[in-house]
Order: structure tokens, then sequence, then C-alpha cells
């Protein structure tokens, strides 16, 4: 049963398809040591204009899980990718409400107006449901991979797991949220070497 549906592959093609994996975690991970803690006057136009960049990174970290998840077809299989599903859908939004618009709306205007909390608060609260999604579905996904491919990818379902947790918790503020974009780049990276493995000795 292990590896079932994926087809063997080359060492260097396993090791390039884990670092691209890996990737976005670590942009988001480089990008948090610049976030701003706070928005105000002095870090709006970096507040809006990091997040402008950011704003097709931030899925990606649900399309990696669905490339982890190839060939996979049992019910946590899907549920994890209803809920990373959810997580780019409403995570984009917190990205776009409280980062660019809140930020872009602040460094025009020059001020904390009421249309700039309005834009936090709305953003915040389409961003919790993005965050817990995305717990869900890292937890989803390792359950998946380890029904499928067994203790060869343990080691890579707990750091996946560990690294979710901060970046619930702080979004990608150093240096919880950079520590937890970091280690979920790593758990990607190393489910998907311990995957292609399996898929080799299937």
């Amino acid at each position: 049963m292990a590896g079932e549906g994926l087809a063997p592959v080359g060492v260097g093609a396993r090791v390039a398809r884990a670092l691209a994996l890996a990737l976005p975690g670590i942009v988001l991970a480089v990008a948090g040591t610049t976030h701003p803690m706070v928005l105000d006057a002095a870090s709006a136009h970096h507040w809006w204009t990091m997040h402008v960049w950011l704003l097709p990174v931030f899925p990606l970290l649900a399309v990696a899980l669905f490339v982890l998840l190839r060939g996979e077809h049992g019910p946590l299989a899907w549920l994890a990718r209803v809920a990373a599903y959810g997580y780019a859908v409403f995570y984009t939004g917190l990205d776009v409400l409280s980062g660019i618009a809140a930020g872009l709306v602040f460094d025009v205007q020059g001020e904390r107006t009421p249309s700039v909390d309005r834009l936090l608060a709305l953003g915040n609260e389409l961003g919790e449901v993005g965050r817990w999604a995305w717990l869900a579905a890292a937890v989803l996904a390792a359950a998946a991979l380890l029904r499928r491919d067994g203790r060869a990818v343990a080691p890579g379902a707990v750091i996946l797991v560990v690294g979710a947790v901060p970046f619930v918790l702080d979004h990608i503020y150093a240096p919880w949220g950079v520590m937890g974009v970091a280690v979920t780049a790593v758990g990607l990276a190393v489910l998907e070497l311990a995957g292609g493995r399996q898929a080799q000795a299937a």
C-alpha cells in the first residue's frame, strides 16, 4: 500500500520537487523577518507593498499539500484538500484586506482612520478561518501520508504539524511566525523526499 499511485522518480527529481515545495515557506520566512510588528505611519508603505509581493506565495503552501497528496483518494486526503483550499481562500482575504488594503489606505491618508480599522478587523476575521483551516489541512495531510507511507514519513509529518502551530498563532511575525513557516518548509521537503523513497521501494 505504501506509495500506491506514485510513479518512481529519480533522486534528482525528488530533490528538485522537495526544494520546490519548501520554497514558499522559505520565502515567507525571509519576508517575515522584515514584517512590521505594528501598522503605523512609518510602516504603512512597507506593510502593504510586502503583502502585494506575498499575495501569490501564501496559497502555494496549499498547492504543496496538493502535490504531496497526489494519487491519494481516501477521505483523509480529500478532507485535507478541502481544508487546504479553505486556507488558500480565507488567508488570501487576510492578505488582501489587512495587508494590502489597510496598509495602502493608511499610507495614502497618513493616519489610522476608521476605514483602516474596519479593513483590519474584516481581514482578521477571514484570516482566523484561514489559519485554522491550515492547521486542519496539515494534520489531515500528515495523517493521510502516514496511512499511505507508514513510519518512513513520520518525521516529516511531525515537522509539518509542529510548524503549522506558530504560523497559525503568529502569522509570519518574527520570531515565532518566521520559525513556523521555516519549519513548515522543512516538513514539506522531508515528506516529499520520504514519500519519493517509498514510491521507489514499492
